[in-house]
């Protein structure tokens, strides 16, 4: 009795589009030529990261070949990513806000305004949603800890 694990389609969704507009606008940006590179690498890796584990898995506890291999595989993945991440931070925001309007006597200093806004607001999000989270652990664990919590011995 084999249990099918399906790939999620919100991560499929979320890799998408850093990949065609990295892909679209990949001679767009000379003032910073990695910008399309960088989305189209974190689009794929991704993509591989999502649909990786979509192996089948014995329900009886036993362990499928394929899953030995997958764990190790979205470790270093997630690592490769994360090291990516910085990369592309450092490549993004050292070149805030470059000039949007491509003319011929300057042309190193342009870079496709979808393409740029895009990979600097996905990344900004990125720290958004971060402080988000880190804010509201830090409230849910400032109420536990005011709060307390029931002794087994409390008469309540």
């Amino acid at each position: 009795n084999v249990k099918q694990q399906t790939c999620s389609t919100h991560p499929q969704t979320s890799s998408t589009p850093p990949l065609i507009l990295g892909a679209i606008y990949l001679d767009d940006c000379p003032r910073q030529h990695y910008i399309p590179i960088y989305l189209i690498v974190v689009g794929v890796f991704s993509l591989v990261l999502s649909c990786l584990p979509c192996a089948q898995e014995p329900e009886e506890g036993t362990t499928n070949p394929l899953s030995r291999v997958c764990t190790p595989w979205n470790s270093l993945c997630s690592l490769f990513l994360f090291c990516w991440f910085i990369a592309g931070n450092v490549w993004i925001y050292s070149i805030y806000q470059p000039n949007y309007t491509k003319n011929s006597t300057d042309i190193g200093s342009y870079c496709n305004k979808t393409l740029y806004l895009f990979a600097f607001w996905t990344t900004t999000l990125v720290y958004i949603l971060l402080a988000v989270f880190l804010i509201g652990k830090c409230c849910v664990l400032g109420c536990m800890f005011l709060c307390g919590r029931a002794d087994p011995d409390d008469d309540v």
